[in-house]
């Protein structure tokens, strides 16, 4: 009798699940796919045997990575050693859906493994009804840790993708490809169309963007005139151009041109324009890449064929996997197979044709250097693919030597050896390795303090929140000081002017109270405004003004109506 135990690796956690009476259900495959949409047929075929629940989403995510790659993770492994019957009368057999992670079991087990058949069936079944064989387990709560496995998943793929980078390479290089096809065929139907207007024009300007720019420019070729000649000058950089531009348009034999057609063909002119320019912007852009992430590459054949070698191969990866043979036909399959299929010559280049030093070569030494150069593309982009700070310098080396051969297939002088040539790169790589590592370590240095300044203001900011909080009556009732302030400056006023109206031996508690003002102001402002001491002396000299105000009424309030008796008195004296 054969036990059938069915591994279910679920985002939840891993189940295992023994099946009952495995001959018969085997037997009946039909019968088999028609009970697992019923839940209750299925229970009578399958049992749950044990549940290990992951016990955090970055052990799910480690687990569902390791699955995905054929690995037994050691969580699983401990899953399997205590719950999987291994040694008993009855011959166990584990099925499993995938069979990469089944190989790896059966290494690791020595247990003999099933996928397909009835436990695809099965699988299928557990799929659909899982959140009801396992105890606690919701449909809802099963769904959300699948949505959640899935984005981590796919979040960590994407991080992870080592070939990422050139991504950007790859677009690019497409892009400018369609724009050089689309610019040329935008630049010849503005050619045939302005062409009906002023013919003589395609002529004297043969080039496809400045023709567009004088289109623009021009316009009905009747107005051109003398004080159009410096802006001509301007476009075509060239003075007799201008002059013979100017010529033919006199004497042009062109038809009449309505002003809503005109402006339909500046309009267009001006998009084409726009175009050619943001082509070389998009070339600026693909140089920078380049020199990101292929900067060898880029130094030994240059940006644009060493970005459609990557864009051929795929990614910098895979064009690093491939021998030398194979990148120097690489853009040449069709030619290659033809000529396999009709027995005549294969291709001798592909897409490295395109660089200078193929089509410096005399035509019996064509063949040499595009294997050569074939050979450093492929060391360059190595070194690219593989290093760690990406540098020039082996891509500048590499570019001097098949520089010497060429010459060697000329002139006949030996180039040097290539292990010296490969001495000296390594050497200096090191030197700007170290070089850039320290200037990245000083950036990151610089960041951190950044960082740390920030977190402090942040921290100063929060206490100085707090302490506006705590001093929330001060602001909240503005109002109020500000007539608080006038009374005292009322008081002031009177308590000045009483002494001088009294005898001079007051004038001494007078002077004593001004200094308890002053005392008791500078009290103030030292408790409520400790934290402020950034502020700037008048407004310290405003606040402690604030502040006496709630202090000297106090004081004050009831001095002055004694004094205003005594003028009554004195007043009444006066009259008598």
């Amino acid at each position: 009798m054969v036990l059938l135990h069915v591994l279910f690796e679920h985002a939840a956690g891993y189940a295992l699940f023994a099946v009952k009476e495995v001959e018969e259900i085997g037997m009946l495959l039909p019968q088999v796919e028609e009970s697992v949409l019923s839940i209750g047929k299925f229970n009578g075929m399958v049992s749950l045997a044990a549940f290990f629940p992951f016990k955090s989403a970055q052990g799910a995510l480690e687990n569902m990575n390791a699955i995905s790659e054929g690995v037994v993770h050691a969580d699983l492994k401990l899953f399997l050693e205590t719950n999987l019957p291994l040694s008993g009368k009855k011959k166990a057999v584990l099925g499993v859906s995938d069979a990469k992670i089944g190989a790896a079991l059966q290494e690791e087990f020595s247990v003999s493994i099933q996928t397909g058949g009835v436990v695809a069936e099965i699988g299928r079944g557990l799929r659909l009804h899982f959140h009801s064989l396992v105890k606690g387990l919701t449909a809802q709560a099963a769904s959300k840790a699948q949505l959640g496995l899935g984005h981590s998943y796919s979040r960590a793929k994407v991080k992870f993708n080592v070939n990422r980078v050139d991504n950007m390479i790859i677009q690019s290089i497409a892009l400018l490809d369609q724009l050089d096809k689309d610019i040329n065929t935008f630049s010849m139907r503005v050619r045939e169309w302005y062409g009906y207007h002023f013919p003589e024009l395609i002529k004297v300007v043969p080039d496809n963007s400045m023709y567009c720019r004088l289109a623009q420019l021009i316009g009905n070729r009747k107005e051109l005139s003398e004080e159009s000649l410096e802006s001509l000058e301007e476009v075509v950089m060239d003075s007799a151009k201008a002059q013979a531009i100017l010529d033919a348009s006199r004497s042009s034999m062109g038809m009449d041109i309505s002003p809503i057609d005109l402006i339909n063909i500046e309009r267009f002119s001006d998009r084409v324009v726009s175009l050619a320019a943001y082509r070389l912007e998009l070339q600026e852009y693909l140089r920078s890449k380049m020199s990101q992430v292929a900067p060898n590459l880029a130094a030994l054949i240059g940006e644009v064929v060493g970005a459609r070698l990557i864009s051929h191969a795929g990614s910098l990866t895979n064009l690093a996997k491939y021998p030398a043979s194979t990148v120097q036909i690489l853009g040449a399959e069709k030619a290659l197979f033809r000529a396999l299929k009709t027995r005549g010559n294969t291709p001798k280049y592909g897409l490295i044709f395109h660089s200078t030093f193929i089509g410096r070569a005399a035509a019996k030494n064509k063949g040499r250097i595009s294997r050569y150069l074939a050979n450093k593309c492929t060391i360059a982009s190595r070194i690219d693919c593989f290093s760690e700070v990406p540098t020039s310098v082996f891509g500048d080396k590499l570019r001097g030597q098949v520089e010497e051969r060429l010459s060697f297939y000329e002139t006949g002088d030996v180039p040097r050896k290539n292990v010296d040539v490969m001495k000296e790169a390594l050497k200096e790589a090191t030197d700007v390795a170290t070089e850039i590592k320290r200037k990245l370590e000083k950036k990151e240095k610089k960041r951190k303090k950044r960082e740390k300044k920030l977190q402090e203001l942040d921290a100063n900011g929060e206490t100085n929140g707090d302490a506006g909080v705590e001093n929330g009556d001060a602001d909240v009732t503005s109002v109020k000081k500000k007539k608080k302030k006038q009374a005292a400056e009322e008081m002031e006023v009177q308590v000045e002017e009483a002494p001088a109206a009294e005898n001079g031996a007051e004038d001494t508690p007078g002077k004593k109270k001004k200094k308890r003002k002053a005392e008791v102001q500078a009290e103030a402002a030292a408790a409520d405004n400790g934290v402020e001491e950034t502020d700037t002396p008048a407004k310290k000299k405003k606040k402690r003004k604030t502040e006496t105000m709630d202090v000297e009424p106090a004081e004050e309030i009831p001095e002055t109506p004694v004094s205003e008796k005594k003028k009554k008195k004195k007043k009444k004296e006066a009259a008598e």
